[in-house]
């Protein structure tokens, strides 16, 4: 039997840390029928795929629950009505019953939506209090499922009202955005009022504690702020109010077999605040006696450390800042004709067919297709395009854009996830999800990082207790940041407090940010400038990238024949006809060209009637026409035999080309099909017709060059042709006559080469090779890219956006390997000073608070360097459009010399 999984995205609450990534990870893992769990840091979310028919949502929540963490669900409240006498009772049944039954009812349909946890109907005050999780049920949902059973649903307004796991919605259009931003305030607030009581406290025990050392400062400080039992009352608030999260997070954790950073933490600030408390109440326990006192320890460690998540609280939230600019383009209402009126309802209440209004200067709230009116609108910030675009009856709308000037109205065909703003924000999201392979290694060693540093801790403080006191020890040494020399402390506390530094040192929050967070802006920056990454991996394959094989037609060139060249023949005058020498030029060649052709169904004959009328020639219809399969056409125009093919129908018909024959040999040699004109048996010029190249395709192949890459190209033409087109764009090297179904084999050649390759392509036709390259970059593919095959949805039909691709890959993984380098770089030395390696050389040790303060700013560290991704710009640019010969027809007059032949 075929397993059929669905995908879900689950918001989790109560991470910290990497270890917490792969608690939660094992935990949704050991479920039947769950399977490709990845759990992102950065954005606190579990993505997986899951069989309905073995596991439910409730035992995921239930797994989560039971390790620690908890899924972030939100409440609002629907007033229903209808639900009291609605409808008289079957016979047999009071009043009561069928209330009871209306209650029923609503809160099956409810309680049926996916996502929806639990439901409760009040039919006295006629509301449904809903609890669900934001992402997978939405409010417009829930209002269509009452409505389906015969009643009907408002929802009632009401603030945010945030709890750890539990806030209150409003409207579906702005609910995620505000969620995640109020989630962040809240915890930047509380974080920042147990910053202000720490801090406060602490600076009052720091001057306590140096009360000796103060010299003149003494006068203003009383001698009882120095007494150990005043400095333990002061600290005491601070480990038991700032410092109590640790404690009852750890614990939490340790119930349900978990072990994170909150037990590092925890195990510190209480290992020098009860070893504190002891030696001050009984200084002849053993533990070191009065000189083991550390106080200042315990409440500068814990000030340091909330300092440390305050600060990530206040950047973390900027590496998404692509998203939230995405999201706020999507409009909150929508006015729509309903029962022959105009209403203003939520954008996310919009349905199929539904009749939108648009006026001038607001957004445009779903997908549709103009049906009345005209005006220009702004796509700029979808499709990149800087002009207004001009929309009449018949063109579509996009979601999220601007109308500029006039007014029209719409029929909705593409309505809330289905519209191409949200499948854009569902991709960038799903992109920032996700964990690239260098990140899977990062967060196995975070992830099992804990208990090694508690054995670590344990190992530390029994050889120093034991063997290094009574080898390395320097009486006149201290702890750097502590008034203490080592003499007065005795080995208790000395060990104690190495052992205690070396747990808070460990600290791994930096290795398990380091990955996500430039992922995170990496993607939101691609995102800005129209390139989408499907996932993580895609960013670190493409910074690897050696060879980029572009797909000639439609994405090299614009997929069209049209005229780039028309040379005249030698002035001549043809007996009785109205033609004279003088009008024989380049333009009636092609006009007298272009009436021949017009009933003609052959793509070279369309691009010379499109060329003609291009520059403001009269058609009109032939005389008389007749098409030669596989030769040409014949026509009578005007009065004269026009005769228009190939080499082959001239030599046929005994027409002599041997004076122009250097003209057509040259065109052919770069690539174009030449068209040869004879009028009245005589030869009149040539026509060629090319696909031309893109606007952008020398500059974006020039730019990849400079990154070190090979640019291959890969075509169904004959070699000549294709090489003729690589020299004009400057590619290393060409693949001619590949069957399109043959391209994925290509690729496999230039795989079996050694080399990391890219495909580019349309993403429909190529979508064989796309998906056998390493990354496959589906080009042009405008506002519908769910459909799209390849790892990179490129918006917009700009070949330079290959070159953006790769220099926002290129510049993430730059980040991650930085982010990286000092994570690493900082538990590999911290650890060991931490731990007193050097203190036999140099007498240096550090002090907890030390340890916490630079625990908090690697995490930091980590998160400001990612932020420099924001100042981000491409090489391309786009004020100016490059100039491309290859692009412009050219219209030649034959020579006085050929005009002699």
């Amino acid at each position: 039997m075929t397993e059929t999984l669905s995908d879900l995205t689950l918001p989790i609450s109560g991470m910290t840390c990497a270890s917490c990534v792969s608690h939660v990870e094992g935990a949704l893992k050991e479920l039947p029928g769950v399977s490709n769990v990845v759990v992102n840091l950065a954005v606190n979310k579990a993505n997986l795929s899951y069989d309905p028919q073995r596991v439910k949502l409730d035992d995921m929540l239930a797994a989560v629950k039971d390790i620690g963490y908890a899924v972030l669900t939100a409440e609002l409240t629907l007033d229903v009505r209808g639900m009291t006498l609605r409808q008289t009772p079957p016979s047999g049944t009071s009043q009561g019953d069928a209330c009871a039954s209306c209650v029923d009812h609503v809160e099956g349909a409810l309680n049926e939506l996916d996502g929806v946890i639990a439901s409760v109907v009040d039919l006295g005050l006629g509301t449904a209090k809903v609890t669900y999780i934001p992402g997978l049920a939405t409010v417009s949902a829930m209002k269509r499922a009452v409505r389906e059973v015969g009643y009907e649903a408002q929802e009632r307004p009401a603030p945010f009202i945030l709890s750890p796991t539990k806030v209150r919605g409003r409207s579906e259009g702005t609910d995620a955005l505000d969620r995640e931003r109020q989630a962040r305030e809240e915890e930047i607030k509380r974080q920042g009022r147990n910053l202000v009581i720490a801090g406060a406290i602490g600076l009052i025990v720091m001057t306590g504690t140096f009360y000796d050392m103060l010299g003149t400062f003494k006068a203003f400080v009383p001698v009882w702020l120095s007494y150990k039992w005043v400095i333990g009352l002061l600290t005491t608030p601070i480990v038991l109010g700032p410092g109590r999260q640790f404690f009852s997070n750890s614990w939490r954790g340790l119930k349900h077999g978990v072990t994170d950073m909150n037990l590092l933490y925890a195990t510190g600030i209480g290992a020098a605040y009860g070893i504190a408390v002891i030696n001050t109440l009984f200084p002849k326990a053993g533990f070191g006696g009065e000189g083991a006192t550390f106080f200042e320890s315990a409440a500068l460690l814990t000030g340091f450390i909330i300092l440390g998540r305050w600060l990530e609280a206040l950047t973390r939230g900027r590496t998404s800042e692509a998203i939230r600019k995405l999201m706020k383009l999507q409009p909150k209402v929508a006015r729509v004709m309903r029962n022959d009126r105009e209403e203003e309802i939520p954008t996310d209440e919009v349905e199929l067919d539904d009749v939108v209004l648009v006026r001038p200067g607001e957004s445009i709230a779903v997908d549709g297709e103009v049906f009345e009116g005209y005006s220009a609108v702004d796509e700029s910030m979808l499709t990149g395009e800087s002009l207004p675009v001009e929309k009449k009856a018949g063109d579509a709308v996009i979601g999220g854009t601007i109308n500029k000037t006039g007014a029209f109205k719409f029929k909705a065909t593409r309505v809330g996830k289905e519209t191409a703003l949200a499948q854009i924000i569902k991709l960038v999201e799903d992109a920032q999800a996700s964990k690239a392979p260098i990140q899977k290694l990062a967060d196995w060693v975070a992830g099992h990082f804990i208990l090694g540093v508690h054995l670590l801790a344990v190992v530390v403080f029994l050889f120093w207790f034991f063997f290094g006191y009574q080898m390395f020890f320097d009486p006149n040494s201290s702890f750097i940041m502590s008034p203490y020399k080592l003499g007065e402390i005795g080995v208790f506390g000395f060990s104690l407090l190495l052992s205690v530094t070396v747990l808070v040192i460990s600290c791994p929050c930096a290795v398990g940010l380091a990955t996500p967070s430039a992922m995170m802006a990496g993607t939101g920056k691609g995102a800005e400038f129209g390139v989408l990454f499907k996932g993580a991996e895609a960013i670190e394959n493409t910074s690897k990238l050696q060879t980029i094989v572009f797909d000639k037609t439609g994405t090299l060139t614009k997929g069209e024949p049209s005229v780039t060249d028309v040379i005249a023949g030698c002035e001549w005058k043809m007996e009785g006809s109205r033609l004279s020498s003088s009008d024989l030029q380049t333009g009636n060649v092609l006009r007298l060209a272009a009436i021949a052709e017009k009933n003609s169904e052959h793509p070279l004959g369309d691009a010379i009637v499109r060329g003609a009328e291009a520059r403001g020639l009269q058609i009109v219809g032939p005389d008389s026409f007749n098409s030669i399969p596989g030769h040409g056409v014949e026509a009578k125009v005007e009065g004269a035999e026009i005769l228009l093919g190939n080499r082959k129908l001239m030599k046929e018909r005994g027409v002599d080309f041997s004076s122009m024959m250097s003209n057509a040999e040259a065109l052919e040699a770069n690539g174009k099909t030449v068209m040869f004109v004879a009028i009245d048996a005589k030869p009149a010029g040539l026509i060629a017709v090319a696909d031309t190249l893109k606007e952008y395709s020398v500059e974006a192949i020039k730019h990849l060059h400079k990154l070190g890459l090979e640019v291959a190209m890969i075509t169904g033409d004959n070699q000549r042709t294709a090489e003729a087109i690589a020299r004009q764009v400057g590619i290393d090297r060409v693949l001619a006559e590949v069957l399109p179904q043959d391209k994925a084999e290509e690729v496999k050649k230039l795989q079996a080469q050694g080399k990391k390759v890219a495909m580019v392509g349309d993403g429909v036709n190529d979508a064989p090779a796309l998906a056998q390259a390493e990354v496959g970059m589906a080009i042009g593919s405008g506002t519908d890219v769910a459909k799209e095959t390849g790892d990179i949805i490129l918006i917009k039909d700009d070949i330079r956006d290959v070159v953006v691709a790769m220099e926002v890959a290129k510049a993430t993984m730059r980040k991650v390997k930085q982010n990286l380098f000092w994570a690493f770089v900082y538990n590999t030395l911290g650890i060991p000073l931490g731990a007193g390696l050097f203190y036999p050389f140099a007498s240096l040790i550090l002090s907890p608070e030390l340890a916490g303060l630079m625990m908090a700013v690697s995490s930091i560290s980590v998160t400001l360097n990612t932020l420099l991704l924001k100042g981000f710009k491409p090489s391309v640019g786009r004020e100016h459009k490059p100039r491309q010969d290859s692009g412009n027809p050219q219209l030649h007059h034959a020579t006085a010399s050929a005009g002699d032949d």
